[in-house]
C-alpha cells in the first residue's frame, strides 16, 4: 500500500513516562517530541497521567488546542495504563490503555482512583477492581473516555493472557463489553491472528509500542496509522468507527511471548511441541509459559488465514535499527550502528521514510549500499525471518546461512 504522508498520522498512544518502573530516566516532553520525528511519528500519548508528578509536567509544559496538547508543534493525546489486578473466580492480571479528552478529566479519574489506592509510586499503578467496574466508573465520568485493553495476549498482564486473562472480552467486562471499542495488538500477536477470535470480530486492532524508553527502536516500533487529525474527538471517532488506515506491527515472533518455553532453562517450541510435551518442560520438568501463538490457537474460532470484512491494512517491519544491527553484524547499541542511523535519518527525513516510502532508485542515488538495501526492501516486504521469541526474551532477526538452518 502507497503511503500519501502529508494526508496520514503515524500515532502511538501507549508509552510510559520516567516515573514508570523499568523506564528510562532521561524520558522529558523534549526528548519525546526529538525521537519521535527521528522516527516519523505524528502524534504521542503522554503516558503515565495517573502519576502526580507526570502530570504536573502535562499541566505546565503543553498548551491545550482541542484536546491535543502540544508541546512547540508537536501533539500529544493525554494517555495512561492502569493494572487492575483482582479476583473473579480465580486470580486476574490485566492491562488497560486509557485515553483521556482532557485535563480535567484526567484529574476526575484521579479522584476516583484515590478512593480505590494510591497512584504516586509508579506511572502504571496497579488497583484492585474487576474491569466491567473500571469501565463502569469510567463512563460514569466521561463517555469521550477511550478504553483499550493492552497487549492482549501477553500472558501475564494481557486479557487474553495464559497465565492470569480471560477467554474472551465478555467475560471480562460483562455488560461493559460495548464501551470496549478496540484492542492492542502487543507485539507478539498481528491483526491476522487476531482476526482468527469471532469476539473481536466487530473491535478495531490498533496497535503501539509500549515503549519505556525514547530510542527508536522502541518508541513507535508498532503504530497506528490514522487519516489527518487536528483534535482528540476525531482520533476518538476514527477508532470507533474504524476509519483510520492501518497499523504497523512487529513480526509476532519479534515479540517476548509469542513461542512457548522457559527463559531460565533456554528452552522454546511451538504450540505444536509443546502439546507433545503436554505443556511440560523437559529441561526442569516444569509447566511452560504460554506463548500467544499458543494461546490464540486455543481461543480461535476461525483457522490461520481468516479474514475479516472490512480488515484494515498493517505492514510488519522490524525497526530500522534491527536492519542495520544485521546488516553490520553489531548490536543495536554500538556506536557503528548508531552512527550508520544517524547518516540515513540525515539523508532521508524520517525512520518511517525509509521503511515504508523510499524507494530502491533513492536509495541507491544515495549510495546506501546494496547489502542494506535488500535488507530494507525485504524487511518491508516482510521477508526477514525471526527466531521466535518467548517466556520475556524477544525474537532475534536471522539472515543468510542463520534462516536456511533455522527455518
Amino acid at each position: 500500500m502507497k503511503l500519501n504522508f502529508n494526508e496520514i498520522l503515524f500515532v502511538d498512544l501507549h508509552i510510559h513516562s520516567r516515573f514508570s518502573r523499568a523506564c528510562s530516566t532521561n524520558i522529558t516532553f523534549e526528548n519525546l517530541v526529538k525521537w519521535a520525528k527521528i522516527k516519523g511519528l505524528n502524534l504521542l500519548g503522554t503516558g503515565d497521567f495517573t502519576h502526580p508528578l507526570w502530570l504536573k509536567e502535562i499541566k505546565e509544559k503543553l498548551r491545550e488546542e482541542n484536546g491535543f496538547y502540544y508541546l512547540g508543534d508537536f501533539p500529544f493525546i493525554i494517555t495512561g495504563e492502569i493494572s487492575l489486578v483482582y479476583t473473579q473466580t480465580r486470580g486476574r492480571r490485566i492491562h488497560l490503555v486509557l485515553l483521556v479528552p482532557n485535563i480535567e478529566t484526567a484529574e476526575k479519574i484521579n479522584l476516583y482512583l484515590d478512593t480505590r489506592g494510591r497512584r504516586d509510586y509508579d506511572g502504571r499503578p496497579i488497583f484492585s477492581i474487576p474491569g466491567d467496574e473500571f469501565v463502569r466508573e469510567m463512563m460514569k465520568i466521561s463517555e469521550d473516555i477511550e478504553i483499550i485493553p493492552a497487549h492482549i495476549w501477553t500472558p501475564w498482564f494481557g486479557i487474553f493472557g495464559s497465565m492470569s486473562g480471560f477467554d474472551s472480552l465478555k467475560e471480562c467486562f460483562k455488560e461493559q463489553i460495548e464501551n470496549i471499542h478496540a484492542i492492542e495488538t502487543g507485539m507478539s500477536s498481528d491483526p491476522e491472528m487476531n482476526w482468527r477470535i469471532k469476539e473481536l470480530g466487530d473491535k478495531a486492532i490498533v496497535s503501539f509500542s509500549d515503549a519505556h524508553s525514547f530510542w527508536p527502536f522502541r518508541l513507535g516500533r508498532e503504530a497506528t496509522i490514522f487519516q489527518k487529525a487536528d483534535s482528540y474527538q476525531e482520533i476518538i471517532n476514527q477508532i470507533r468507527n474504524k476509519t483510520f488506515i492501518g497499523t504497523i506491527e512487529t513480526d509476532p515472533s519479534y515479540g517476548k511471548y509469542h513461542w512457548d518455553g522457559h527463559r531460565n532453562c533456554n528452552f522454546s517450541c511451538s504450540p505444536e511441541e509443546s502439546r507433545n510435551l503436554n505443556g511440560i518442560c523437559p529441561v526442569c520438568k516444569k509447566l511452560l509459559t504460554i506463548g500467544v501463538d499458543n494461546r490464540v490457537g486455543q481461543l480461535a474460532s476461525f483457522p490461520e488465514g481468516h479474514k475479516i470484512e472490512n480488515a484494515k491494512f498493517f505492514y510488519e517491519i522490524l525497526p530500522l535499527q534491527e536492519i542495520i544491527s544485521l546488516f553490520l553484524g553489531t548490536a543495536i547499541e554500538t556506536k557503528s550502528c548508531w552512527n550508520l542511523y544517524n547518516s540515513l535519518i540525515e539523508i532521508f527525513g524520517n525512520e518511517f521514510n525509509i521503511l515504508l516510502n523510499v524507494s530502491r532508485e533513492e536509495l541507491e542515488k544515495k549510495d546506501v549500499g546494496e547489502k542494506l538495501i535488500d535488507l530494507i526492501l525485504k524487511n518491508r516486504e516482510g521477508k526477514i525471518k525471526i527466531q521466535p521469541g518467548y517466556d520475556g526474551e524477544y525474537g532475534k532477526a536471522m539472515t543468510g546461512e542463520m534462516q536456511e538452518k533455522l527455518f
